[in-house]
């Protein structure tokens, strides 16, 4: 077993992110900007049509739809919360 340093860490975190971002990532006020390129943006819509249209049609009144919307646009959260509940993790 390696004895982890937490202080080195931190440095060599902060070190990385720095390197990585450069002078692209500063904004003013110095908060950082993080772009994020996926592939997986359709499959996710898809995710997400699939999801309204499936809460939409079983829901019961107005407000119960507007729950469906907003369930179908975390839906992948439900999804990682139950495979974790399953594995007992």
């Amino acid at each position: 077993m390696t004895n982890f340093d937490q202080e080195k860490f931190k440095k060599s975190l902060k070190k990385s992110i720095k390197k990585s971002l450069g002078k692209k990532g500063k904004k003013k006020g110095g908060n950082f900007s993080f772009n994020v390129n996926s592939k997986n943006g359709p499959l996710y819509f898809l995710g997400f049509i699939g999801a309204a249209t499936y809460y939409i049609s079983n829901a019961s009144d107005f407000w119960v739809g507007v729950l469906g919307l907003l369930k179908a646009a975390v839906w992948p959260a439900f999804l990682i919360y139950a495979a974790f509940t399953g594995l007992h993790a």
